[in-house]
C-alpha cells in the first residue's frame, strides 16, 4: 500500500509538472498537427508528443510499464501486474482549437483493474483524482456521483472517436440510447465526459471504440465517486465500448448500452 500510495503522488505532481507544459505550449501556440495515415479522422500533434515526454520522464524510474496513447506499450523493469496508462492530451482537437477543456491523465492499474486515476483539466485547471480504494476528489473536495435515478431525467455525455464505424445500424443504436435521456452532451474528450459523472453533472456516458488510455483514469475516479462501469472489447488493440452511470440505475437497463 506504501508503494501505491507513493504512485498515486507521483502521478499527481507529474499531472501538475505537465499542465504547466500544455500552459507554455499554448502561451507559445504550438498548435501543429497532422491526420494519422492509419485512422481516419486521428489527429496527432506535437503538443501531445512534448506532453508525453515530461510524463514518461517521471515515470520510467519506477520501473512500472507504462501504457501510452503515442508511444504504445514501454515494458518498466518492474515485473509485477501494475500498469501505468496515459493519455498526454485527451481531447486535442479541443485544445488545437480552443473548444472547451482537455485533459492530462495517469492511470494505475493492476492488471485489469483500476487503483487511482489522475486528471489535470485545462485550460480551467481543475485537479482530480480517486479511486475505490481512495474515494475521488477535485482540488481536494470530496466528489460523488449524483442521486438521479430515472434516465428521463439525467443527462447523457457521449462522443464519437476516431475509430468509431458510422453506418445505419451503429447510429440507429446510438440514437436509440440518446432518446432515452433528458438531455445530450457532446464534450468532445472522454476523460472531461468522465469527470462529469463523478462530480454529478450528468448521470451517464457512452462511447463505442474509445482508446483504454481515454478513459482509463476517468474508469478509477468515476468508481471512487460511486459510479459504475461496464465495458467490453473492440475491435482493435486496447478499444472497448464503455457504458458508465452514476450507480443508482438498474443495472438492466445500463447494461444494455454496451
Amino acid at each position: 500500500m506504501d508503494n501505491i500510495h507513493k504512485l498515486l503522488k507521483l502521478s499527481r505532481d507529474t499531472v501538475k509538472i505537465a499542465l504547466c507544459k500544455l500552459k507554455e505550449l499554448d502561451k507559445n501556440n504550438v498548435n501543429s498537427y497532422r491526420f494519422s495515415s492509419e485512422i481516419p479522422r486521428e489527429v496527432k500533434s506535437k503538443a501531445d508528443l512534448l506532453i508525453e515526454d515530461v510524463i514518461i520522464s517521471k515515470l520510467k524510474n519506477t520501473g512500472v510499464s507504462i501504457l501510452s496513447e503515442e508511444s504504445g506499450m514501454l515494458v518498466g523493469e518492474n515485473k509485477s501486474d501494475l500498469l501505468f496508462i496515459v493519455d498526454p492530451i485527451d481531447g486535442t482537437v479541443n485544445f488545437l482549437r480552443g473548444i472547451l477543456n482537455c485533459s492530462i491523465s495517469i492511470a494505475l492499474y493492476n492488471g485489469n483493474t483500476p487503483i487511482f486515476g489522475v486528471l489535470a483539466s485545462f485550460p480551467d485547471e481543475v485537479f482530480a483524482w480517486g479511486g475505490k480504494m481512495f474515494g475521488s476528489y477535485i482540488n481536494e473536495t470530496k466528489i460523488t456521483t449524483s442521486n438521479i435515478n430515472v434516465l428521463e431525467n439525467g443527462v447523457l455525455c457521449t462522443g464519437f472517436p476516431s475509430r468509431f464505424k458510422f453506418n445505419k445500424n451503429t447510429m440507429l443504436f446510438q440514437m436509440s440510447i440518446m432518446s432515452k435521456f433528458c438531455k445530450v452532451r457532446m464534450i468532445g474528450s472522454a476523460s472531461q465526459s468522465l469527470l462529469c459523472i463523478a462530480r454529478g453533472a450528468a448521470e451517464c456516458y457512452i462511447e463505442k471504440e474509445i482508446m483504454l488510455w481515454d478513459v482509463a483514469a476517468g474508469i478509477a475516479i468515476v468508481e471512487g465517486a460511486g459510479g459504475k462501469v461496464n465495458t467490453a472489447p473492440g475491435s482493435s488493440d486496447f478499444s472497448l465500448s464503455i457504458a458508465v452511470d452514476n450507480g443508482r440505475f438498474d443495472p438492466e437497463i445500463t447494461d444494455k448500452f454496451i
